[in-house]
């Protein structure tokens, strides 16, 4: 199950409470609350447009620039000074800075996540024996 959505660069969350039997969430990565809700999965996308679309409105509006998510400036905290260390002294080694070493490592991970997903198959498609 997918625990998010986007929508013009945004990214919110689904989250769902059986005690209120509705899905909610906010956007994420920025210091402004935009909340949204539904009774089932339409009704939350089409409110998480809406509020997306009702805060950029809202800045136009108040003449304020939207908030942007994730603009790739991130703090890394290390359980251990020991990898901190190893990994400064690999990127010393060879010609680059612990950002980009950290970026590599970060990629080549995604991509092997990316690699190791089962295709989705389509519910009409034939199954060969």
């Amino acid at each position: 199950m997918n625990n998010t959505m986007e929508y013009k660069g945004y990214i919110g969350s689904v989250e769902f409470s059986e005690a209120d039997g509705i899905f909610y969430g906010k956007v994420q990565g920025i210091h402004s609350l935009i909340s949204y809700e539904g009774t089932n999965a339409a009704e939350l996308v089409s409110d998480f447009h809406g509020a997306v679309d009702d805060y950029l409105t809202l800045c136009i509006e108040e003449g304020t620039k939207p908030e942007t998510a994730y603009k790739g400036s991130l703090n890394i905290r290390f359980k251990n000074k020991e990898m901190h260390k190893r990994i400064a002294a690999y990127a010393l080694a060879h010609d680059q800075s612990i950002n980009s070493f950290i970026e590599e490592a970060v990629e080549e991970k995604l991509a092997r996540i990316a690699s190791s997903r089962p295709k989705s198959r389509s519910k009409y498609s034939r199954i060969k024996d």
